[in-house]
């Protein structure tokens, strides 16, 4: 039931090994800072906190979880669910959803419940995926644009940030969107050019130093944000019954999507290295990490598949690169966080452009229409766009539903023509 993969490798580590994780952390960490930060502004919280997320639960979870490799922190998947619960509930209710995420996901590895991942059909983990990087490209089009939104404006869901978004195209920044082409360029061609320095550093880094040397009209994120480079402070929030109540729809959806996300995560990596993960230790760890992370000024947090993927690639073969990452990047928010501050904002849109652009999977999705019965592209295209229109659990909640009726409507329909 627990049992942490770093135990299992200190049996027969090597010294070799140890500097390939060594070198892979550290380039895990290169690579997870500007998406960290990105990742809070986008969750609608300040840029630190994507930090701490990063650096406390990527740290737990890689001591305790059940994958070799698996890199945890924030991710894409939970931006506009962490945007929501703040808009509605502050920061203090966004610990406590989190604190009880964690909560539940210890429980679902204490019940064995990791193995239930493979019940999740396809078609609704394309469909929600897909459905979700939707979300992120409509809440970026404002900063990357420079839009003005009127005030008073409180647009939290999709619709409605299109709406805002109508209502307020006049205010267009030409300088904001120029910005934001470069850096989408960069993104774009940069892989082409060099694979080890990721085109998100160095995106952040031009347009930085274009927009401060040239003196652009363009928002930064000490503009809108308060940074802070201190250590990530422990902070137990006021809990309220009341509160408590409210927050638990919020709470099981952190939960189930950190499930899916991190137990998909680990089936991936499994197979970049041929190995085998223990999904119910995986569960705890996740769960582990995000109680602490709520408990030191994080959000939630999940197993990232691209930083995964990039922890592999560069020789990653233990928990110990996880780990590493996550020191590398405590030493990154003390030393230059303070710099963060003169990040464009349309830069940091730009860099989620290509995050939801990279786990939208449309060719899949393309494929699934294209390949398969029409009652699977009727799940696939009605859980995608429950998650833009209403959110996860409405979406994966009708989709299983769905899902299994027809399922079961196939059975009934085969033993009457048997």
């Amino acid at each position: 039931m627990f049992k942490p993969k770093l135990f299992e490798v200190f049996k027969n580590y090597t010294k070799k090994q140890l500097v390939s994780d060594l070198v892979a952390g550290v380039i895990v960490a290169i690579i997870a800072l500007p998406l960290s930060i990105a990742l809070a502004i986008a969750s609608g919280v300040s840029p630190e906190r994507g930090l701490y997320t990063a650096i406390v639960a990527g740290f737990v979870i890689a001591l305790l979880g059940g994958s070799r490799v698996n890199i945890s922190g924030p991710t894409a998947a939970f931006a506009a669910i962490v945007a929501g619960i703040v808009a509605q509930h502050g920061i203090e209710g966004l610990a406590i959803a989190t604190l009880m995420a964690g909560a539940m996901l210890i429980i679902m590895g204490l019940l064995r419940l990791g193995s239930l991942i493979k019940y999740i059909p396809e078609t609704i983990t394309v469909g929600f995926t897909s459905g979700i990087a939707i979300t992120i490209v409509i809440g970026q089009i404002k900063d990357f644009l420079g839009l003005t939104f009127a005030e008073g404006t409180n647009a939290v869901e999709a619709v409605e940030k299109i709406e805002a978004i109508a209502h307020s195209i006049t205010t267009f920044n030409p300088w904001a969107l120029g910005t934001g082409l470069v850096a989408l360029a960069i993104l774009i061609v940069w892989p082409k050019i060099s694979k080890k320095i990721p085109s998100s550093l160095i995106a952040v880094l031009v347009i930085t130093i274009i927009v401060a040397l040239v003196g652009l009209s363009v928002n930064t994120i000490g503009d809108l944000y308060s940074i802070s480079a201190s250590l990530p402070p422990f902070t137990l929030p006021k809990f309220e019954a009341g509160k408590i109540v409210e927050l638990i729809p919020s709470a099981f959806t952190i939960a189930i999507l950190a499930a899916i996300e991190s137990l998909l995560s680990c089936v991936v990596s499994d197979k970049m290295i041929d190995d085998k993960h223990n999904s119910n230790t995986e569960l705890i760890a996740q769960g582990t990490g995000n109680i602490c992370s709520a408990l030191f000024g994080g959000i939630p947090a999940t197993g990232a598949i691209a930083r995964t993927a990039a922890n592999v690639k560069n020789g990653g073969r233990s928990p110990i690169s996880g780990m590493v990452h996550a020191l590398v990047l405590l030493l990154v928010l003390v030393v230059l966080m303070p710099y963060a501050s003169y990040i464009p904002m349309p830069v940091i849109a730009a860099v989620l452009f290509m995050v939801a652009y990279n786990m939208s999977e449309w060719r899949h999705f393309v494929s699934i229409c294209k390949n398969t019965p029409i009652y699977e592209t009727l799940v696939l295209v009605l859980t995608f766009v429950l998650t833009v229109v209403f959110d996860l659990v409405v979406a994966i909640a009708v989709g299983l539903a769905v899902h299994y009726l027809i399922v079961m409507i196939k059975k009934l329909a085969n033993k009457k023509t048997a």
